[in-house]
């Protein structure tokens, strides 16, 4: 399956993704989407305007970028995977690099989620992968295959083919580096040769999540095991997100 999922992070206003939603329905009717599933994630504020807004077009599905492990409790400011379920939303970002880097989320923190999401009939996007330092050591394959490992030791295999999977290159987003094609397709392939001897599955979309935009992601969609993207600056911008869905559904 390709999937293609905008994560629009701590921006926009309530109209100002109101405004975006508005743009992407009207530029992504079924025939420029085709077989490519196409998934947005706003902030948790819009989330209700947003499914709301999708209630007639199934085209497009709607995921939070985070989401406590625990159903409720004494969690504030957190907001439970039950209360996402509730809310209609069918997915959940898990494990970004930044949920990693800034809150301090760890592989257990992840693997929590993931069951989490799972018991709520959520579509969990596992994102794994390395920073600089272990790219410059050579052990970017094993590092990366390791927070993966630990995302799902627990999860029954036959949930596996429900995930997905999202391969972010933390040392080239953001930072002036840019990871080739080649680069991108070594990791995937290892991962899922992983996910096949480990766990017997193999056939969950895997998506890149290294600054992925129209400039270079046709390179990028080509490689046959990049199954899509995880998108961050370029969902932003209606156009920029339509023309990845066009370059995804034509690789």
């Amino acid at each position: 399956m390709k999937l293609l999922a905008g994560n629009w992070k701590m921006n926009n206003t309530l109209e100002e993704g109101a405004d975006l939603m508005e743009a992407l329905i009207e530029g992504l009717p079924a025939e420029v989407v085709g077989d490519v599933r196409v998934v947005v994630s706003p902030p948790f504020l819009q989330l209700p305007q947003t499914v709301h807004a999708l209630w007639e077009n199934a085209q497009i599905a709607v995921a939070a970028q985070n989401g406590h492990a625990a159903d409720g409790g004494a969690f504030t400011g957190e907001v439970s995977m039950a209360m996402l379920r509730d809310a209609e939303v069918d997915a959940v970002i898990i494990g970004h690099s930044e949920r990693r880097q800034y809150f301090g989320e760890t592989d257990s923190d992840v693997a929590e989620k993931v069951q989490s999401a799972l018991r709520n009939q959520l579509i969990p996007i596992v994102c794994v992968g390395e920073v600089l330092a272990q790219r410059k050591a050579g052990t970017y394959l094993e590092d990366t295959w390791n927070q993966l490992h630990a995302a799902f030791a627990r999860v029954n295999p036959e949930d596996m083919s429900d995930c997905v999977i999202a391969y972010e290159p933390v040392w080239a987003i953001g930072t002036g580096e840019v990871a080739t094609a080649a680069q991108a397709q070594e990791v995937h392939a290892y991962l899922r040769a992983q996910m096949e001897a480990t766990f017997g599955v193999s056939d969950m979309p895997i998506v890149y999540g290294g600054s992925c935009k129209p400039s270079n992601a046709a390179e990028i969609f080509a490689q046959p095991d990049v199954d899509g993207g995880l998108i961050g600056g370029a969902s932003l911008v209606a156009a920029d997100f339509i023309a990845l869905v066009e370059l995804l559904k034509a690789s």
